[in-house]
């Protein structure tokens, strides 16, 4: 299990790494600047039972 991952922020492109919290649960959602360009994203994260985390993230709706 790693303890970070990695999404790309859908307004500028950037690669943007975050902790993983593993216990928040296995599936998570909230809403987080992005640190480069500063646009609202929804970030996503799903936990396997393998402890493994895929990481995508989605503008926030204005």
């Amino acid at each position: 299990m790693r303890d970070e991952a990695c999404y790309t922020c859908d307004a500028c492109g950037e690669e943007i790494v975050v902790p993983i919290d593993v216990s928040a649960g296995s599936s998570q959602e909230y809403v987080e600047d992005c640190p480069v360009c500063c646009r609202a994203n929804i970030v996503h994260v799903e936990i396997d039972d393998d402890g493994d985390a895929q990481v995508w993230a989605e503008p926030e709706a204005n």
